[in-house]
């Protein structure tokens, strides 16, 4: 009986596990490197051990080391969750070896599956359709440059040992061959420490679809639905939409018979994916299988109402699958993305840093959220950067796509670089809308979808001022709620004009580093501000981190993350950066001969030195008065005072040069 797990990872995917081991009475037991010091899953599990650096092979690779712990530990089982020794036949080996289960399919089962040519020979024998191609032992250049032939191009050469698109190269014509040959063997030689290639028939516009199964100890084997995975970004998978759209039933079930034909063939014990590509021409062929549960099985959990995880761990315990083929049901439409710390504009660059904002959709019924990260965690650079998985569910197609493209403009993250905006695109394009898509999807609309919308810069840059003023003046009374802060610059009376317009002079720098200087003037009712020679109209209130606004004419609701000085305005999926610069620097840098003249209408109260004085930078000059409070004109520089323009008792209009101090 299993009654505590080890989970041989990290991340989202160690999170997942744990939620679903915790409502099975399961005691968990984590694992971390310096890195995941004060990670989610660390915090989560019931207890956790230090097991090495940060890179993966000092933690996370270390089989020895993982097993060492789960004796320590007393767990009967070890999860590998996806990634890492997930897909490593030696591993697993060692798991057995130690009397540990393995939390997923024997080692003979992923050995088989490991190289591509030995499991299509597999295949053949279990009947399990391939593309034409050739798989054989044979590595000989005229027997290659022969077979081609036979297939027919254009084709497909794969390293046999590879993924990843590592060792990949299509060949248009028979005069591309060998230099494809030649160099296909010199990058599988590299990555994979083996150059054994497999050439197969190349399909220009197929879609990637898989089928989930299961098998128990006792021999038993069932599919769980289909997903189609076919947009995809150098071969890695970006939207996964279950089931897969456009399929009859009776091919639906064609495809899941040859799912289940391919587990029997290697005695599959667990949860596994069997991978086909998919022709125009409603033909499928096997590509390969993964003897792991998939990054993206939540959409299989969804449309079936089953969690793989406690199939995965009842299976590990000797007992039968809790459901046989015809008790199965689909219902309803389900998608997930993967939120990444990346750059769409820059090449997809991985980003790393501080998450300094995150907010995430509200989870429920229809919106389920797998993630391991916390705002304020720092994404690293040693692994995967993926911040979390979103999926949604509703009763068709149609209503799961909105409810994606509502769930993704409710994601907010602030400090790094993501992909939300990239992915909302894809969703609302029309030829994914309308099922019209294959592998090559990005490749096809790539302009189109990192394009980004023409905003007008000066609005922006008036909300964010706007935004700036409103969220001081906030600060300040919840200071003043607790105590007198006279030295708050929003505390002053600096930029106060009595019978005229109050101005808020703010000091942004934009998301490219270039200063923006900006002035606010209050009107009737509201505000107003000169951007470029155009005089926009602002009001509205800030309440907590919402800023409601009218702009002219146009009113909207914008979500705002304030983290020190920096803030961030999100609207939909854009979002757009500043850095506030304080009031006092900005009174620092400015016109030091204004400081003589007065900044309201009042009346002189005082003169606090004479003529001819020798005076300091900051020292008292004169008081005057304004709506019966003081106010005190300090020297801007060290000088000497060669002439007072009002004396005691006069009245004075704003801006009125009240004194000069000759510098020096």
């Amino acid at each position: 009986m299993i009654n505590k797990l080890l989970i041989a990872n990290r991340g989202e995917i160690a999170c997942r596990i744990i939620e679903t081991a915790r409502n099975m009475g399961v005691k968990t037991v984590a694992i971390y490197s310096d890195a995941d010091a004060n990670a989610r899953h660390v915090a989560m599990a019931d207890e956790a051990f230090y097991l090495g650096g940060s890179a993966p092979a000092e933690s996370y690779l270390r089989g020895d080391a993982i097993i060492e712990v789960a004796k320590r530990a007393g767990a009967q089982a070890i999860h590998p969750g996806y990634g890492f020794l997930s897909e490593n036949a030696q591993f697993a080996k060692a798991c057995e070896q130690a009397s540990i289960e393995f939390v997923g399919p024997g080692s003979a089962a992923i050995d088989a599956m490991g190289s591509k040519s030995a499991a299509k020979a597999i295949m053949t024998k279990a009947n399990v359709p391939l593309v034409p191609g050739y798989h054989g032992d044979d590595q000989s250049d005229a027997l290659l440059n022969s077979e081609a032939d036979k297939i027919g191009f254009p084709l497909l050469i794969k390293a046999a040992y590879g993924g990843g698109g590592k060792g990949m190269r299509i060949v248009e014509s028979k005069d591309e061959l060998q230099d494809a040959i030649d160099s296909a063997r010199r990058e599988a030689a590299s990555s994979f420490g083996n150059d054994k290639l497999l050439m197969e028939r190349y399909l220009r516009q197929p879609r990637h679809i898989e089928v989930q199964v299961f098998a128990d100890k006792h021999g038993n084997c069932v599919y769980l639905s289909d997903r189609d995975c076919s947009v995809q970004r150098r071969h890695q998978k970006v939207v996964e939409e279950a089931p897969a759209p456009g399929l009859s039933d009776e091919l639906r079930k064609q495809m899941g018979e040859a799912a289940v034909a391919a587990a029997k063939a290697i005695d599959y014990v667990g949860a596994g994916t069997v991978e086909f590509l998919f022709d125009t021409d409603n033909s499928f062929y096997f590509m390969e299988m993964n003897t792991r549960l998939q990054v993206e099985h939540p959409v299989t959990e969804y449309v079936t109402n089953q969690d793989l995880v406690e199939w995965q761990l009842k299976v590990a315990d000797g007992q039968r699958l809790p459901l046989h083929q015809d008790e199965i049901e689909v219902k309803g439409h389900s998608f997930e993305v993967r939120i990444y710390a990346e750059d769409p504009q820059n090449e997809f660059l991985p980003a790393s840093g501080k998450l300094d904002y995150l907010q995430e959709p509200d989870a429920s019924d229809y919106v389920r959220i797998d993630s391991g990260i916390r705002q304020g965690d720092v994404i690293s650079n040693f692994y995967d950067p993926m911040i979390a998985k979103l999926i949604v569910w509703d009763e068709d197609r149609n209503l799961a796509l909105q409810r994606m493209a509502n769930a993704l403009q409710d994601y907010k993250i602030s400090g790094l670089k993501h992909n939300i905006r990239f992915l909302h695109a894809i969703i609302k394009h029309p030829a994914f809308t309308d099922e019209d898509f294959s592998t090559d999807f990005i490749d096809r609309y790539g302009d189109e979808l990192l394009k980004l919308e023409s905003k007008d810069t000066s609005n922006i840059q008036a909300l964010a001022a706007f935004y700036q003023v409103l969220y001081r003046k906030q600060q300040s009374e919840k200071q003043s709620a607790t105590h007198s802060d006279f030295t708050s610059p929003w505390s002053t009376l600096s930029g106060f004009r009595i019978n005229s317009s109050k101005q808020h002079a703010v000091r942004l720098l934009d998301n490219e580093h270039q200063q923006l200087d900006l002035l606010l003037k209050e009107t009737a009712n509201g505000y107003q501000i000169s951007i470029e020679d155009q005089v926009i109209s602002l009001n509205g209130q800030l309440e907590d981190n919402i800023l409601k606004a009218q702009l002219n004419d146009h009113k909207f609701t914008l979500q705002v993350a304030q983290v020190g000085d920096d803030f961030t305005l999100f609207s939909n999926t854009e979002q757009f950066h500043f850095k506030a610069v304080q009031a006092q620097e900005l009174d620092q840098q400015d016109n030091a001969a204004d400081k003589l003249k007065a900044p309201m209408n009042g009346t002189i109260v005082t003169h606090l030195v004479s003529k001819g004085d020798q005076v300091t930078a900051g020292q008292g000059l004169l008081v005057m008065e304004a709506m019966k409070m003081e106010y005190t004109i300090e020297a801007p520089y060290d000088g000497t005072v060669s002439e007072f323009y009002f004396y005691p008792g006069d009245l004075v209009s704003d801006g009125s040069l009240l004194l000069d101090v000759e510098e020096g």
